[in-house]
């Protein structure tokens, strides 16, 4: 409705179940997975990302919203290996505030990454748009990738971190030339997690078929620094950054972690 949300502060994610219910419910995401209490399914098939590989003709759309830097995608993408087709929305990123190296919102053993990329897709088999489907039992599936810092810089991701400056207040949009978005993935994508949560941002709808790889992406530090330096939350000076976009992990309660290895 008309509230507003923030991280931190009055409006900040303790205070989100007063002005959005769900985001009080019992199958909240993100998650800490601990290894060591995941269930092993052998039959869990790999996710196969269709179309991903693939430069389409039309630039993407990338937006400030005020709370992340969110690219578009062309519903040409779609994720097979899922019980339904799930087709592609929008990746948005998650990262930590300067100078840190946990963003994450995933933990994985309690451990954080530097930031971390979910690609949210919805069940176009059963719905017509991503906000119809955003509110049914798994009308969503969201990838996971945890984000690290590498040696080197990985050039997928720099055709969004490149036109950050572009973009730096909030509800500015810019657009970036077609490239292939399964390069922003590890490479391998074989071990993943799998669990029901979901969405990590207000109004925290309980519709998420989660896959959090166990693999991660690298950038480099001046990757990441431009991530967690370039963009404000607010619409013009004096600007507030855009820093700590991440949601805490949230209690597991009677929920079961699949794991494909």
């Amino acid at each position: 409705g008309g509230h507003h949300w923030t991280y931190e502060g009055p409006h900040g994610q303790d205070h989100w179940p007063t002005s959005y219910p769900e985001c009080g419910g019992d199958a909240q995401s993100p998650i800490n997975i601990q290894t060591d209490s995941v269930i092993f399914d052998p039959d869990l098939p790999a996710v196969q990302p269709h179309g991903y590989d693939q430069l389409g003709t039309e630039p993407l759309d990338l937006h400030n919203n005020g709370h992340t830097v969110q690219l578009s995608l062309p519903p040409t993408l779609h994720l097979g290996g899922l019980p339904r087709k799930y087709t592609a929305a929008q990746l948005h990123l998650h990262w930590g505030q300067r100078g840190s190296l946990e963003g994450s919102e995933h933990h994985i053993n309690s451990e954080a990454t530097a930031a971390e990329l979910h690609v949210v897709h919805y069940d176009s088999q059963s719905y017509s748009s991503l906000s119809e489907a955003a509110q049914k039992p798994q009308g969503l599936a969201v990838l996971g990738i945890l984000i690290e810092v590498g040696e080197t810089e990985n050039p997928a991701y720099d055709h969004i971190l490149s036109r950050l400056h572009e973009i730096r207040y909030k509800d500015q949009k810019t657009s970036v030339p077609p490239f292939s978005v399964r390069e922003l993935f590890p490479q391998q994508l074989e071990q993943f997690f799998r669990y029901n949560g979901s969405l990590t941002t207000p109004p925290c709808y309980q519709s998420v078929l989660w896959t959090v790889f166990n693999r991660r992406a690298q950038i480099s530090m001046g990757q990441l620094e431009k991530l967690q330096e370039t963009l404000s939350s607010t619409e013009e000076d004096p600007s507030e950054p855009l820093v700590q976009n991440y949601r805490v992990p949230q209690p597991l309660n009677q929920r079961t972690i699949f794991a494909s290895f």
